[in-house]
């Protein structure tokens, strides 16, 4: 070695040149960056060297923490139930409420060994949470496949390249330079020699004397290498159990197939196997706790193999299995009774459990998912009550409340009067939202502490295309609502505490969409400092990130730090330049997001973003605020992971990489100063981190493994050996929120007790965040815009231009007094005092008398159509005018009416029946003694079209009109329309509000003719072929009366009765085939109607013998007929004769003695025939089907019993008769009938007659 030294002086050169360089380069580094140029280079940044892999949404009340390096953005904080980033979903939904967890993270093995250039990841790529339509306050988890997160996206694991090298951050106590491990401003390729780790350097990164190392210790999980997913439980606090859950999930069989449990008793030092304790064959797919007693765990196998649950009362020593019947989706646990659990399955139905799942009932079918709540304590009547939502129809839905355990139809209520849309229900702390869409338009309905539902008041024209509850936070509503002219953004909007009255807070709020569908703003609420929110807004296509105090009245910008990790200056100034922060975060409250704050640490954010003109996806960094946003500091150049320990006392930071690392970082003074650890002796591939629930304890397990085919491994590791002390008073000072040097907050000022930042002691479990707090005096600061007002830059708040002040005394219609705005309200929440409170708060005063005005009247389903016989709820609301003496009278158009008061006493509706069909003009009256107001809407009752027949002849001659009538069944269902297609016009239909329509067919041949009936939501059909033909002959046939004895009028038996007759005639008669035609008619007594055609071969273009030829087969016919020639055997002994059915006139009596007999018989005959024809006229026009087919008939006799000219027209005693006939019918018809059915008297068919050729 000295020899090599001594004969290589090029070395010695070469140093020197090297340090020359070295010093050139460090000086040349101090040079300033501007605005533009404030990134430190186009570094590889975490963001693009993210794993690909998933959590399974867990519960915001379990506290414990399990960072996982997520398929999205890097990360720089955890999400938690204290910070949030608002959140809300977008329809149409999949998308459930989200409730407070009770399944585990589930983790996946960091398997992504890509690296992305700058610019190649795809949205897909970046982190997306799920969320909710709202956010919510209850414990529902949702299980794969039912609204969970998705884990049939498989991350293909691949062999991995190791580099230990990590980026210091400021302050750090190392020696290493912060741009260590990180890529060249040129973003050069990484080449794969460079990321490959050596044995050498395998060697070279063991322990070294210099280096700073926590106490940890390792467990590998023997005989899971080939699970790739794992749900991971720590008990709760002051326990040192921990459960884990690992799985194999074939992605191609969408399942799990292989499962393992594990129990430390030891707070991860070691590990049990439990598969003894659950079955050996047992598959495992979920682990639940109990939110309200975390020593219960529930345990769900896969239902591909079998569908049970094993239940552990003892921290999951030891388990009991029971079976089920049905397939669990989610489940939502009682926020209060630890053993009350809701259950949703695959089939839509709702269980209950109040033994902790050992048995189950059915609470309600066809209950739509993530639509079910508890009841709320206060609020409800009764702790075991629920909300819920269940499907009446496609499009329509109920909101029922039921109870637990006795959910029967006498039970149930409807606090709602109506039916809501599909997946509209949301029941958040004090409030309840529905949505009704009249007319294309959605409605919004909103009760407060459980009163009467009404419409919410956004400005006139917002015109929402979508709106979202994403927050119900200090008794007022936060809406995101897209408006008619938005696309990518969302309003926010706030109410008042009655959740009714809304106005605008800011504009263009960044929306995404999440991996299932579901809408995400970004809007967090900062946790710890009441008031304070941070959203990124998009002004002139940027994305800028802006900071309330007083939610939502003041927006600013952030201003940027002044220096950089390498202490340059930073020249940013406002508004051109800000600091921009990713604010997405975590649906898993123990994965990390892109922001996190705490409650236990006031004023500490930490998150991950940009300096510049606008929020960008590259060079992104870590930055921190001790002061609640006023100032920000950056402390590292790459993203990473930063957990709250000790209270917030102390800061673990972990690298976003998927390399392998064995190094984390600890700071004790806010993030100003760093120091860098091991944590293992070997690499890990880390796939997350879990702390003990409560974030005051300084012990937490990092989950991963070694390279991609070994075991999981899980590092314990315990800070307590870094702190030598625990804190006293001494080491605590007084912090004073404020806001750019603003002490007054939300009326008060705030002084805060924290640590100091030079303090390195355990603050422990005792530690409680301590406050005090002094009132302001009121300013114009504390009040917002009242609805109907808007804000002009001079800061005044004037009455928007469709907004009229007067009618600020809207909320007379309901009580004595009312709130005279000034055009202001209090900022909810707001504790100032005296000041110019009077000036601007509201004035109660008298109700005006005053004449009513925008008096509305609706159904409570929103439409303006109701079925016969069922209850009708009219709903009236009156926008102006005293309603305590104002009477509301209401007239149903039916002949009924009634008057009410005063409008309170009909805030439930008004409810009637209707007892017959038909178009109702409802009207409604308000009248004091001021004047009165009347509006109105018409009202379609109909029942049930159940079918229809079209009514058309079988034969018709051409050119010669036809009537076609369409018979409903039943005849009165309300307002119907008919829809025609005749013959070949299938293009353009012919569109009637009449049942009838008459028509000429001008060629010969076979026509086609179909006819739909559209009556409120139903459609029907039929359809009919005609045969058209220039000369046709007919008449009417009648039978035996044995005959009637056997038919049982039905279409199948008139259609073998029809062949046999028709076969009957040919054989008498040698009658060919092609030109006789025979139907029997519906009805009895039995008739039926015999069709002669003429020959073409033989009369083809000779009209006169077409007719001459009809005659003489006619002749033959009616010969064959009379001379009873004509008979058919029905069965054995049944011998049933054809007659000839004669209508003409004959005389009544003959004098010859030869003849006395027959002409005795005849008259009997002709009368007999007579009342027949009365009967059949007269009776068949009361069903449908044969009303219309009787006159049409006597119409078709005239035509086709005329002699050679078919246009020759009846005799003057035929149309006397019908005349008559009509006349009498129309007599009969004269009194209103509803959804009547057939005569009951008299037996008639309601088909139409079937023909046989």
């Amino acid at each position: 070695m000295e020899r090599g030294v001594i004969s290589c002086p090029k070395w010695h050169r070469a140093l020197w040149f090297l340090l020359f360089n070295m010093l050139f380069l460090s000086h040349a580094a101090q040079a300033e960056i501007t605005c533009r140029s404030c990134h430190l280079g186009n570094k590889w940044g975490a963001r693009e060297l993210l794993p690909n892999f998933k959590f399974r949404e867990a519960a915001t009340e379990l506290r414990g923490e399990v960072f996982g390096y997520g398929d999205g953005p890097g990360r720089s904080g955890a999400a938690s139930a204290e910070s949030r980033r608002l959140r809300c979903a977008g329809g149409s939904a999949e998308r459930g409420p989200e409730r407070a967890g009770c399944t585990e993270p589930r983790l996946k093995r960091n398997t992504d060994s890509r690296l992305h250039a700058k610019g190649e990841f795809s949205e897909s790529e970046f982190a997306k949470v799920k969320v909710s339509r709202v956010k919510t306050n209850g414990q529902r988890k949702t299980r794969d496949g039912a609204g969970g997160p998705s884990a049939t996206r498989y991350a293909k694991r691949a062999k991995r390249s190791s580099n230990d090298d990590e980026s210091r951050p400021a302050g750090s106590a190392q020696s290493q330079d912060p741009g260590v491990g990180t890529i060249p401003a040129a973003g050069r390729r990484v080449m794969r020699s460079e990321l490959r780790w050596s044995g050498d350097e395998r060697r070279a990164a063991g322990p070294r004397q210099e280096e700073l190392k926590v106490n940890s210790s390792t467990f590998a999980l023997t005989g899971d290498s080939s699970h790739n997913q794992a749900m991971v439980h720590w008990s709760g606090q002051n326990s040192s159990v921990i459960l884990m859950l690992t799985k194999l999930f074939d992605f191609n069989l969408n399942s799990v197939t292989e499962s393992s449990l594990w129990r430390s008793t030891d707070y991860g030092a070691t590990y049990q196997k439990l598969n003894d304790k659950v079955g050996a064959k047992t598959i495992l797919s979920y682990l639940y706790v109990s939110p309200n007693n975390k020593r219960k765990i529930m345990l769900l196998t896969d239902p591909e193999v079998e569908s049970s649950l094993l239940i552990s009362s003892d921290e999951g020593a030891t388990y009991q299995k029971y079976r089920l019947n049905f397939y669990i989706l989610s489940l939502l646990f009682h926020p209060e009774q630890e053993d009350w659990i809701l259950a949703y399955s695959h089939d839509q139905k709702l269980y209950s459990s109040v033994e902790f799942g050992r048995r189950w009932q059915v609470v309600h079918e066809r209950v739509a998912p993530n639509r079910f709540y508890w009841s709320k304590m206060g609020l409800d009547k009764e702790p075991g009550l629920i909300h819920l939502e269940t499907s009446i129809s496609e499009g329509q839905a109920l909101y029922v409340t039921c109870k637990l355990q006795n959910c029967t139809d006498a039970n149930k209520g409807k606090p709602f009067p109506g039916y809501i849309d599909p997946n509209s229900l949301v029941v958040q702390d004090e409030y309840v939202f529905v949505q009704v869409s009249t007319a294309g338009r959605p409605i919004y309905y909103v009760s407060a502490k459980r009163d009467v539902f009404t419409p919410m008041k956004l400005p006139k024209y917002t015109l929402p295309k979508d709106l979202h509850v994403i927050s119900t936070d200090e008794n007022r509503v936060v809406a995101a609502v897209q408006e008619w002219n938005q696309n990518e953004t969302y309003n926010l909007y706030v109410s008042d505490t009655s959740g009714v009255y809304y106005t605008l807070a800011l504009e263009n709020v960044v929306s995404s969409m999440g991996p299932e569908g579901n809408v995400m703003v970004d809007l967090y609420e900062v946790a710890g400092i009441k008031g304070m929110f941070l959203a990124n807004r998009k002004t002139d296509n940027q994305v800028k990130t802006y900071i309330t105090y007083n939610r939502g009245r003041d927006w600013r910008l952030l201003q940027a730090p002044g220096k950089d990790l390498r202490a340059n200056s930073i020249h940013c100034e406002l508004p051109y330049c800000s600091l921009h922060l990713h604010l997405h975060v975590s649906a898993n409250p123990y994965t990390s997001g892109n922001i996190a704050s705490r409650e236990s640490a006031p004023g500490i954010i930490v998150a991950s973003g940009s300096i510049g003109s606008e929020l960008t996806t590259s060079n992104v960094s870590v930055f921190i605020t001790s002061d609640a946003g006023n100032t920000w500091r950056q402390i590292f150049n790459e993203e990473y992971a930063v957990l709250y320990l000790d209270q917030g006392g102390a800061l673990v930071a972990i690298r976003h990489t998927p390399l392998p690392i064995r190094h984390l970082w600890l700071s004790f003074d806010e993030g100003r100063q760093w120091n860098k650890y091991s944590f293992t002796s070997s690499p890990l591939f880390v796939d997350g981190v879990l702390g003990e629930p409560g974030e005051e304890t300084l012990i937490m397990t990092i989950f991963g493994h070694v390279s991609h085919r070994s075991e999981w491994q899980l590092v314990k590791i315990d800070f307590r050996s870094i702190f030598n002390r625990r804190c006293t008073e001494a080491d605590y000072q007084t912090w004073h929120l404020h806001n750019q040097g603003e002490p007054c907050l939300m009326g008060v000022k705030r002084i805060y007790r924290k640590l100091k930042p030079t303090s390195r002691c355990v603050m422990g479990k005792t530690y409680s965040v301590s406050m005090t707090s002094g009132p302001c005096e009121c300013t114009e600061a504390d009040f917002e815009c009242d609805y109907g007002y808007e804000r002009r830059t001079n800061g005044k708040c004037t009455p928007a231009f469709w907004f009229h002040p007067s009618s600020m005394s809207r909320s007379c219609t309901m009580g004595m007094t009312f709130l005279n705005s000034t055009g202001y309200r209090k900022v909810v929440s707001n504790n100032c005092t005296a000041g110019v409170s009077m000036e601007y708060t509201a004035r109660r005063q008298q109700c005006p008398i005053q004449a009513p005005r925008g008096l509305h009247l609706v159904t409570s389903e929103g439409t303006l159509t109701a079925t016969l016989g069922t209850n009708v709820t009219f709903l009236v609301f009156l926008e102006e005018g005293d309603g305590a003496r104002t009477s509301i009278t209401l007239d149903f158009g039916d002949g009924h009416a009634v008057t009410y008061s005063n409008v309170s006493s009909i805030e439930d509706g008004i409810k009637h029946i209707y007892k017959t069909v038909g178009i109702y003009r409802v009207t409604a009256t308000g009248e004091n003694s001021l004047g009165s107001e009347t509006t109105m809407l018409y009202l379609h009752v109909t029942c049930q079209l159940e079918y229809i027949h079209l009514s058309a002849p079988f034969v018709a001659v051409r050119n010669k009109e036809v009537n076609l009538t369409a018979v409903l069944w039943p005849s009165q269902v309300g307002t119907v329309t008919y829809i025609w297609w005749i013959g070949n016009n299938t293009e353009q239909p012919v569109i009637t509000l009449e049942g009838s329509v008459s028509c000429t067919f001008p060629r010969e041949g076979i026509s086609t003719v179909t006819v739909q009936v559209s009556v409120g939501n139903s459609i029907l059909q039929d359809r009919k072929t005609i045969a058209v033909h220039e000369y046709f002959r007919s008449h009417l046939l009648a039978f035996s009366s044995n005959l009637d004895d056997h038919n049982p009028d039905v279409a199948e038996w008139r259609l073998d009765v029809s062949r046999v007759i028709r076969n009957s005639l040919i054989q008498a008669t040698g009658v060919r085939e092609d030109q006789l035609l025979v139907t029997v008619l519906p009805g009895l007594p039995t008739a039926a109607e015999f069709f002669l055609l003429p020959d073409k071969q033989l009369t083809e273009g000779k009209p006169d013998k077409s007719s001459v030829h009809l005659d003489q087969l006619s002749e033959v016919l009616l010969g064959a007929l009379n001379q009873n020639l004509v008979q058919f055997t029905l069965r054995p002994g049944v011998q049933v004769t054809v007659y000839a059915a004669h209508l003409s006139a004959a005389p009544l009596v003959d004098t010859s003695e030869n003849h006395s007999g027959s002409a005795m018989l005849m008259l009997l005959s002709v009368v007999v025939v007579g009342l027949a024809v009365f009967v059949i006229y007269k009776f068949k026009r009361k069903i449908p089907g044969l009303n219309v087919y009787a006159q049409m008939q006597n119409e078709k006799e005239q035509e086709m019993m005329s002699p050679a000219n078919p246009t020759e027209a009846p005799s003057s005693s035929q149309r006397d008769l019908v005349h008559s006939l009509e006349i009498l019918d129309t007599e009969f018809n004269s009194r209103p009938i509803g959804c009547v059915k057939p005569h009951v008297h008299v037996k008639f068919s309601t088909e139409l007659p079937t023909y046989i050729v």
